[in-house]
């Protein structure tokens, strides 16, 4: 049929499916273009422009369950061997003490386990004024340094297990602190005391605003921060052997949290 069709009546055609297909391709365009910003909310709500935040903190204080502290051990020998045995011997016999004051092996961790060569420098001869000969390098022997951290899960076994350790010759003691074992299930309590006060202080500030309050569109928390009080706390000191185990108060932790809430409001 197209054969039997006079040129003008082709081009017209010609020209009425091209028409066709155009507005086709706008139209099928166009529900695209849409289709994808309906996707783009999905999920999504409006952010209300009427809001209030407010901020309330928890605190919650908490006696400490559990200890821990560290202690090193450093020994010098002619070869690495000598030194080493030297070194494994004290520790070992430092860890059967605490294994024999009820502390588990799985709470008695190795953290540093090292050992170097240790050289005497000597001058030759003494210097002039126009030259100073170079220091004479000499191998003396070897340090080996080990630390290791103990958790005391009774904590009024501290001073006692400080005193057999200090019984021990280890080199020093440091960094004695006490802290909740289960500190989230505190934390949470935290959370639950600013949350409730959040909205205690969002109530009283409607009130005063003379808006309603509607429901929650943001919530944020800060960090969790333990304060301690009264804890027993050492420095890197060297132990001499004490007659009598020293009482060492675990005082409080403070745990406390923050949050904020924002409200819609109207």
């Amino acid at each position: 049929m197209y054969q039997y069709l006079s040129d003008v009546q082709k081009k017209r055609l010609f020209n009425s499916l091209l028409a066709v297909v155009i507005i086709l391709a706008v139209f099928l365009a166009i529900k695209s273009l849409n289709a994808l910003k309906e996707n783009s909310y999905i999920g999504r709500g409006e952010y209300p422009a009427n809001v209030i935040s407010v901020t309330g903190t928890g605190e919650v204080l908490a006696v400490p369950d559990t200890g821990s502290f560290s202690f090193s051990i450093v020994e010098e020998g002619k070869t690495v061997k000598d030194a080493q045995d030297k070194a494994s011997t004290k520790v070992n016999s430092v860890i059967d003490a605490l294994k024999d004051s009820g502390i588990d092996e799985k709470d008695i961790k190795t953290d540093n386990y090292s050992f170097y060569p240790k050289y005497d420098y000597s001058v030759q001869s003494i210097c002039t004024r126009d030259y100073c000969p170079p220091t004479k390098q000499t191998l003396v022997g070897y340090e080996v340094n080990q630390s290791v951290t103990v958790k005391i899960r009774k904590t009024s076994d501290a001073g006692a297990v400080l005193t057999k350790v200090g019984s021990l010759g280890v080199s020093n003691v440091s960094g004695l602190n006490f802290v909740v074992d289960d500190v989230e299930k505190v934390q949470d309590e935290a959370r639950e005391k600013a949350i409730v006060d959040a909205k205690e202080k969002a109530k009283v500030l409607s009130k005063s605003l003379g808006v309603r309050l509607k429901k929650i569109v943001n919530f944020q928390e800060g960090g969790n921060y333990p304060i301690m009080y009264a804890m027993g706390g050492m420095e890197k000191v060297s132990l001499d052997v004490a007659q009598v185990a020293p009482q060492i108060p675990v005082g409080e932790n403070k745990i406390t949290s923050s949050v904020t809430i924002t409200y819609e409001v109207e």
